[in-house]
């Protein structure tokens, strides 16, 4: 017990400044959007604010649009995610059962794909969402957005529906299931753990994804938090930072939510096809 108790204080003690590294920005972001204006650019820097100001986030919302913003983003990244796992299932659940000429190097395809940058690609995803007319368009950011995930989420899919056992699929076949009815009665109960993780990823790069938002959207009232953020920085004489602190704060919230909903399935999640 001993022992136990003194390798857990050292471990400790070794995360100890990792934890004070990585919570740092965290703890500065929080303190200057609660911080009076005045007390943000003070020199030498207040820390701790003389007093809690709420109203920055109010004086935050109206001034930053922020609303509208953040339903953009919202039904943005949970469109693309849905949609993204829609085409994903039936495609990873083809790759980990059935065999089809060029099997082989259409996965090496998707790794190959992952490799890319949007930037490498916004010239030409730009010209197509001109000649598709859907430049300033929601739409055209949840399009480019399964684009770039879906191959990330066939892969995750396939390499978890591959560990699980082609008796219980034998056994539905037996009594009359047909593909579709084994993917939706035997693949997906037992495989949400990864779709929880796969779909926990699809929304971060959504709501984080800053490049094809900033190619594609024009208008103001079109712009998704990470333009909006944007927008209260770029361009400007003079930066509210408290604004901005307040706004990155805001829109931190619906990514902890998002992982405090499916936290049972990152462990598990994180291992699919890790063991066959």
């Amino acid at each position: 017990m001993e022992n136990l108790l003194r390798k857990s204080t050292l471990i400790w003690l070794g995360l100890g400044p990792l934890c004070l590294i990585i919570l740092f920005p965290f703890a500065v972001m929080i303190s200057t959007a609660v911080k009076p204006r005045a007390e943000v650019l003070a020199f030498p820097p207040h820390w701790l604010p003389s007093e809690i100001r709420l109203q920055n986030f109010a004086d935050m919302w109206q001034a930053a649009r922020f609303g509208p913003a953040l339903m953009n983003s919202l039904v943005v990244s949970i469109a693309a995610t849905i949609l993204c796992l829609l085409v994903a299932i039936p495609a990873a659940y083809a790759m980990a059962r059935m065999q089809f000429r060029g099997q082989r190097l259409f996965r090496q395809f998707l790794l190959i794909t992952q490799m890319l940058s949007p930037i490498v690609l916004v010239l030409g995803i730009f010209r197509l969402m001109s000649k598709m007319g859907l430049v300033d368009q929601l739409p055209a950011l949840v399009l480019a957005y399964i684009a770039f995930n879906l191959a990330f989420a066939v892969w995750m899919l396939q390499a978890y529906f591959q560990t699980i056992p082609r008796e219980l699929e034998e056994a539905a076949t037996l009594d009359g299931a047909t593909s579709l009815q084994r993917l939706r009665l035997v693949f997906l109960p037992l495989a949400v753990p990864a779709i929880g993780i796969t779909s926990v990823f699809i929304f971060i790069y959504c709501w984080n994804e800053f490049v094809l938002a900033m190619t594609l959207l024009r208008s103001n009232e079109k712009y998704t938090l990470t333009m909006q953020i944007f927008s209260l920085v770029g361009g400007r004489y003079q930066v509210e930072w408290d604004h901005v602190m307040g706004a990155t704060l805001v829109a931190s919230v619906p990514v902890a939510i998002v992982f405090a909903m499916l936290q049972r399935y990152l462990v598990s999640g994180l291992t699919v096809g890790a063991v066959k």
